[in-house]
């Protein structure tokens, strides 16, 4: 279930709310999750079944760890749960394309019969097993999050065992805290010790609920009118053939896709913080305006914050940091930005993607930074601005011999037949597809409205309303949120029109 889907806007959110607020203290915890459950299992209800796994022996886990823990040990109890943990997320992730690999070379040194009916005979056609875990093709059906409640499931085993964090003895807050549908499918991830508290005892208030729905509305404005529009120009340019792209089409596509994955991805984060506000919780933030950057290293402090951290804290620190040398430093970045790719997807793609960015951290501490410091703020910008954008052409791209053709036609090298130099044959490529056919006037104002939105504007405005409040000017503070309350107001009746004209568009981080 989409949190932009109407179904949810309408009909589950409200009934939710209405429960919730109707029912005593103590069954509040039980109806959440129940309704998460629910809310997971509304596309899949057999696959749910891998996250009621994931729950239980994380909950059996921490208990087990607090016992060892409290008599000196642990270490071991801590490894087992990791290896469970990641053999959960391998199998469902990451077996079918380690599989892929080594079959097609074990066909072609002849030990594995690779004909099409030969795959997956193993089980039954119409076998229960098949119709509930794979697809039509035989590979294995991807549950949905899966790897932001395994990282979820670890921090909190970790956690307890580091006494961070207490160990929950109740199954059903548990279960809540792992399940909790806001941030269920796509983070922000959550780190347990900083909502155990919450778990057990929250206190709601009006004000935190209006809060919650302004940025609720703020979140389905950013997907809905922002990432939706610009995914289109995106798609559609990233499914033409290489020899048809030329450098505007392509920087068209990379421009959209920068903008479609922050406001997809941030606008579900403020979805998902805004609904938790509205039940009382407090969720961290996780994203910080990261297009504003003016190095990679910043970026990495401003994007999907909750994993970054996660990587920071529960690998980049255990492997000894920095506080080993340089070149274990370095080493430590590749690796962790390494597996933060793979995170991502079982793709070459995404591993070149995640080691792009490594290298370029490892490049800033060499001395890169140092000399960047150097320059103009605005060069500062453009430079983070052109890696980043490069960065996700890898991420985008469905291969990565699609993302190298892409990447020659952004820098007039594109390889293809109809673009070899900067003659008359690039211009005849650009008169047969030109920009206009992949973005109208409503993309470009979508595209406006992103990099205006990718700025801190907003947040300033609020400094200057409290100051507006604190110096007695209560008029013109009244003016100020009277318009904001319009505006969000307006937002939310253009969100529905879109939704009711529109088709279904996933968020991007639900394949994660």
């Amino acid at each position: 279930m989409l949190f932009s889907a109407p179904i949810f806007l309408f009909a589950f959110l409200p009934l939710v709310l209405a429960v919730y607020f109707l029912a005593p203290r103590i069954a509040r915890n039980t109806w959440l999750l129940i309704v998460s459950l629910v809310f997971y299992a509304w596309g899949e209800p057999i696959v749910a079944i891998v996250m009621l796994l994931s729950i239980a022996m994380n909950y059996a886990f921490g208990i087990w760890v607090d016992r060892a823990r409290s008599k000196g040990g642990g270490k071991g109890v801590v490894a087992v749960a990791v290896a469970a943990n990641l053999s959960l997320l391998f199998v469902f992730k990451y077996s079918d394309w380690l599989w892929q690999g080594l079959g097609w070379r074990l066909a072609r040194w002849g030990l594995l019969d690779a004909r099409p009916e030969s795959l997956g005979s193993h089980v039954g056609a119409d076998s229960w097993l098949r119709t509930a875990f794979l697809e039509q093709d035989g590979s294995i059906r991807l549950p949905i999050g899966i790897s932001f409640f395994t990282f979820q499931a670890l921090s909190y085993v970790i956690d307890v065992y580091r006494r961070e964090a207490p160990v929950q003895k109740r199954f059903r807050d548990i279960a809540l805290y792992i399940a909790l549908f806001p941030q269920l499918i796509a983070g922000p991830i959550v780190r347990y010790r900083d909502v155990a508290e919450q778990i057990v005892h929250r206190i709601g208030t009006l004000e935190k609920f209006a809060s919650g729905a302004r940025r609720f509305v703020i979140g389905l404005a950013k997907k809905v009118l922002i990432a939706n529009v610009c995914a289109s120009a995106a798609d559609q340019v990233f499914a033409l053939p290489p020899e048809q792209l030329t450098p505007a089409v392509a920087w068209l596509a990379v421009v959209a896709y920068t903008l479609q994955i922050y406001f997809d991805f941030s606008g579900y984060s403020d979805m998902a913080i805004g609904l938790g506000r509205m039940f009382g919780f407090e969720f961290l933030e996780n994203f910080r305006h990261p297009y504003v950057s003016r190095s990679i290293t910043e970026f990495w402090r401003r994007w999907h914050i909750s994993l970054s951290t996660w990587f920071r804290d529960y690998l980049y620190i255990p492997l000894g940091g920095n506080r080993r040398g340089p070149a274990r430093t370095y080493a430590n970045l590749l690796v962790v930005f390494f597996l933060c790719g793979l995170w991502h997807g079982a793709s070459l793609t995404f591993v070149v993607w995640g080691l792009y960015h490594g290298t370029f951290l490892v490049f800033e501490r060499l001395g890169l930074s140092a000399w960047l410091d150097r320059w103009p703020k605005v060069l500062q910008h453009v430079y983070a601005l052109l890696v980043v954008m490069i960065g996700w052409v890898f991420f985008r791209a469905e291969t990565f011999e699609q993302a190298q053709h892409f990447l020659a036609a952004m820098f007039w090298l594109q390889d293809g037949s109809q673009i070899v130099d900067l003659g008359t044959t690039a211009v005849t490529a650009m008169r047969l597809h030109p920009v206009g056919l992949y973005g109208d006037a409503r993309t470009w104002i979508a595209i406006a409205a992103g990099i205006v939105g990718s700025t801190p504007w907003l947040p300033a405005v609020a400094v200057w309303k409290e100051r507006l409040w604190a110096g007695g000017r209560t008029g013109l503070a009244s003016v100020v949120d009277s318009a904001a309350l319009l505006a969000l107001a307006i937002l939310f009746v253009l969100c529905a029109m879109e939704l009711a004209a529109g088709s279904y568009n996933p968020f991007i981080y639900f394949r994660f």
